[in-house]
């Protein structure tokens, strides 16, 4: 995916209110931009880091500006755009990157299913969805505490169990079920659930494991022009 305009970059003064973020232009003027991530954001927003923001030309729009980028570490690049990594992963099943995803002529995001929930993707082999059903929850991984290795989550997350759960009961209906890391952080190299964070979390992922949900990761090419899938790597359960 390439982003629809070069990116400005600027440095982390400081987030706020979850949705918004402060920082500093290349000129000295400070303003304040959208911060599209509820999380954590662990070690996403170390003081002073460099970031990349976009413009946005919708002038109903209350802050013009998104963050999209930061640089981790003054080594390596993470996306904290949440709304991406679903358009990043569609983008990688046409293309045949994720290679365990291909044979399903039939792609629809969102779709309502579980106990009021809704599928990232359901990928089908028919028009009305209804054959060869797998479900895909993505999950978007930028957490990296020291070496190589990714974690997830960076903060309990009592919904993404539920998810878990919601993609076993799909398997012991018969269908496919899928989580899939989608690792938006350059330094990363494998994943594994944060037990230390959310120990009910790590235990449930074993769970469903075990009972047929398919667990993979892929790691996203991250530049201030675009982001997109192209490596797969080990999940460590």
């Amino acid at each position: 995916m390439q982003f629809a305009a070069p990116l400005i970059e600027a440095r982390l003064i400081k987030r706020y209110k979850r949705f918004l973020t402060d920082v500093a232009l290349p000129d000295g003027s400070e303003i304040t931009v959208h911060c599209p991530n509820t999380g954590s954001m662990r070690r996403c927003q170390q003081n002073n880091a460099r970031v990349w923001i976009s413009k946005s030309d919708n002038p109903k729009r209350k802050y013009a500006f998104t963050w999209e980028l930061v640089e981790v570490d003054q080594v390596h690049l993470a996306c904290i755009n949440t709304s991406l990594p679903n358009k990043i992963v569609k983008e990688a099943i046409d293309s045949g990157v994720i290679v365990e995803l291909q044979g399903y002529g039939f792609h629809k995001a969102e779709v309502k299913y579980g106990e009021k929930s809704r599928i990232d993707w359901l990928l089908s082999t028919s028009t009305d969805m209804k054959e060869n059903q797998c479900f895909v929850e993505v999950k978007n991984v930028t957490l990296l505490e020291e070496g190589t290795e990714g974690y997830f989550p960076d903060a309990v997350t009592e919904r993404g169990r539920k998810h878990l759960y919601e993609l076993a009961s799909m398997v012991k209906q018969g269908h496919r079920a899928v989580l899939l890391f989608c690792v938006s952080h350059t330094g990363i190299d494998s994943v594994r659930p944060a037990s230390y964070i959310d120990p009910k979390y790590a235990e449930a992922l074993k769970e469903v494991v075990s009972v047929g949900v398919e667990v993979i990761a892929y790691k996203a090419l991250i530049t201030e022009k675009e982001i997109k899938l192209e490596q797969k790597i080990n999940v460590i359960l």
